[in-house]
């Protein structure tokens, strides 16, 4: 079991405050370029033909790098402490998005998501960071309330994009570059340290960063077994549903971009409330694995809807509602599972096991859309989504068995039979 590093009570605030305003920072800036992208990239390709190729292509170096060097920044942070990753960190995605905004060639492009992914070490110290200012106990909401930021985030930022690129295609890039630079100068000059020098590894080894040798390392431990698996599990059937189901949409229910920018927008509303508010109420009542495993059966739910509309029963409710079971379930999920994973380690791994899951889940967002994309071509319009919901099943059987420390739950009132017998002569 691990403890939060004891920082005065004005740093805990100021530590808590200032990580909201980063997550939303990074979030906002990670998204606000989403929707201008391909714009961006048509300036350099030859053919318009190769427009998609390239843009794979880019985000499969950025996903590429990210996973090599998501355990290395991690165990950095484990090393010489949080806020020097984060703030190299903004740095290097500042610059990378200025080079990706100046461009000129497509290399220059491919450099810049090269850089944007070796310092893609925010969110691994950003975890870390979190676990380090929050007791166990209360992990896995404070996780949930990150996520419902995030989702606001990702709210805000491709609007702004869209908004922005009216003026310029440009400018949303040099916006993200912009918010970077904003975080790394915020950390410098507002950021406290979390993470004490006596809870800091004295040396970093090979094996520490190599990124199998760290899955192998975290799958071998018996308290990050189950958990390890489960994460898997549920990453690439949600990355089918990211990178599918506006095809899926368009295909199976007619749908054009105003409908899906609506429901996209649900979703992100959904995962707020579920994160936000309801893990609240949850977790002291059914605890980590309730909470896990309730959220898996509801994408479970979710991915069986998407199913049948791609193959028996194509109506826009069945989409809906089949999209916002896979959403919340995933952020209850999720979130209780980043606070499940925190506890099982101790002070001076959380950045390992910030770069060890960031590092899995670049992994899992490089093969979801092969595929999804190979299965929905090649074998049917559904297939994904079967195959989403038969490692549900598995998920559920695998976290059902896994060693989860229930922290956040509430210990159950002492029964009568289990209070104390008074002294036979006590006078009432």
């Amino acid at each position: 079991m691990t403890s939060p590093n004891l920082l005065t009570r004005r740093e805990q605030n100021r530590a808590w405050i200032m990580l909201i305003v980063l997550t939303m920072l990074t979030v906002i800036g990670m998204t606000v370029v989403l929707p201008v992208l391909p714009f961006v990239v048509l300036q350099y390709v030859s053919h318009e033909s190769d427009l998609a190729i390239w843009v794979g292509v880019l985000e499969a170096v950025n996903g590429l790098c990210a996973f090599l060097a998501a355990p290395f920044l991690g165990r950095l942070s484990d090393r010489f402490g949080r806020r020097p990753v984060i703030i190299v960190a903004a740095f290097g995605a500042a610059l990378s998005m200025a080079l990706f905004g100046v461009g000129g060639a497509l290399w220059i492009l491919v450099l810049a998501r090269v850089i944007q992914g070796l310092t893609a070490g925010d969110l691994p110290a950003l975890f870390a960071y979190l676990a380090d200012i929050t007791p166990p106990e209360k992990r896995a909401q404070r996780f949930g309330l990150l996520g419902a930021l995030s989702g606001i985030g990702t709210m805000i930022g491709p609007a702004l994009g869209g908004l922005l690129a009216a003026v310029s295609i440009q400018l949303p890039v040099f916006l993200t570059a912009a918010v970077a630079l904003t975080i790394a100068i915020l950390s410098i000059f507002l950021l406290p340290e979390s993470l004490k020098p006596g809870n800091r590894i004295a040396a970093i080894t090979l094996r520490d960063v190599q990124p199998f040798a760290v899955f192998k390392e975290a799958f071998g431990r018996r308290e990050l077994r189950g958990l390890m698996i489960g994460f898997a599990l549920l990453a690439l059937p949600f990355g089918f549903f990211v990178n599918n189901f506006s095809v899926l949409a368009l295909d199976s229910i007619q749908w054009g971009p105003t409908q899906i920018g609506l429901l996209t927008a649900a979703v992100g509303i959904i995962d707020i409330l579920i994160q936000g508010v309801l893990l609240g109420f949850l977790l002291p009542r059914i605890g980590e694995r309730g909470v896990i495993v309730s959220g898996i059966v509801a994408q479970l739910i979710g991915l069986a809807a998407l199913a049948v509309v791609a193959s028996l029963f194509a109506q826009p409710w069945v989409f809906i509602v089949g999209a916002l079971m896979l959403a919340a379930g995933q952020g209850a999920s999720q979130a209780a599972m980043d606070g499940a994973m925190s506890n099982a380690v101790g002070d001076d791994e959380q950045g390992w096991l910030g770069g060890a899951t960031q590092s899995l889940n670049a992994a899992m967002g490089t093969a979801a859309p092969l595929i999804a994309g190979a299965l929905y071509a090649l074998v049917s319009h559904a297939a994904p989504y079967w195959l989403g919901v038969a490692l549900m099943v598995v998920a559920v059987i695998v976290v059902s068995r896994a060693h989860i420390a229930n922290t956040a739950k509430r210990p159950a009132p002492p029964s009568v039979a289990d209070a104390p017998v008074p002294f036979a002569g006590a006078v009432d």
